[in-house]
């Protein structure tokens, strides 16, 4: 039997994932999340995303139960035995991606990514872009309707929907995708070293508006230059059942 841990439930807005809230934080009480020693997020894999992205700071693991439609992130929904669920499971370490645009008024931003960076073209031209790596170009244009580097562990999610690799989880690289390219027409991407250094410049950028965005949740519009690299002070813990890890689902994705 596992020892009992200080658990902060969160849930989603969606009407399951609060009744899943309301009924185990009855059964098994609910501390603030300052006093926590691990968080259960309820909901889909966008919560789980957004979970992460607010906690980090904490260093807390977060155990995700699927409330939600696709639930990569997350574990089986089950309220028995909860706290030997917790005990027994296992942890996988991920860092996030750290988006800094330069945008066509001066501006400089920054943004976090746990899954991916996308670029995308946001008018009806295709984007014309040119992606250097550790300061050398190493393609002059991609001429594409977007690109996106990802995470392994957000290999599964936009990135295998833009005919991107699944990478497993501790393989140490990142997945360079390119969406719908025109040119190289046959031009599918390229995997490269987590600690590359990636860089998107936006060629033709008044005729040829392009947007980055993070994880979806971060946007930056009208930008002339990205730059993306991996940050690993950041570390982010995530709990999975035995047998059910990230490194398993990431396994059995490519067989299914």
């Amino acid at each position: 039997m596992g020892g009992k841990r200080k658990i902060t439930f969160l849930a989603s807005e969606a009407q399951p994932a609060q009744a899943a809230l309301a009924r185990l934080s009855r059964r098994f009480g609910s501390v603030p999340v300052g006093e926590a020693e691990v968080i259960v997020a309820l909901g889909g894999d966008g919560f789980m995303l957004q979970t992460l992205h607010q906690h980090d700071a904490l260093g807390l693991a977060v155990y995700g139960m699927n409330c939600g439609t696709i639930g990569f992130l997350m574990n089986e929904y089950d309220e028995e035995n909860l706290h030997d669920r917790l005990a027994a499971a296992e942890e996988t370490v991920i860092n996030p991606l750290r988006m800094r645009t330069e945008g066509a008024d001066g501006v400089v931003n920054e943004a976090l990514a746990i899954n991916e960076v996308a670029l995308l073209r946001a008018g009806p031209q295709a984007a014309k872009l040119r992606i250097s790596v550790d300061g050398r170009v190493r393609m002059e244009e991609l001429v594409c309707d977007g690109a996106l580097l990802s995470t392994p562990a957000g290999s599964t999610a936009y990135n295998y929907s833009a005919h991107g690799p699944i990478l497993p989880i501790d393989s140490q690289v990142l997945a360079l995708t390119a969406m719908a390219a025109f040119r190289p027409r046959r031009w599918r991407g390229a995997i490269l070293p987590k600690a590359a250094r990636v860089r998107f410049d936006v060629l033709e950028h008044d005729k040829r508006p392009v947007m980055a965005d993070a994880d979806s949740r971060s946007s930056q519009r009208d930008v002339l230059a990205v730059e993306i690299a991996s940050e690993p002070a950041i570390r982010h813990h995530i709990l999975f059942d035995p047998g059910h890890g990230l490194e398993e689902r990431l396994t059995r994705e490519q067989f299914t």
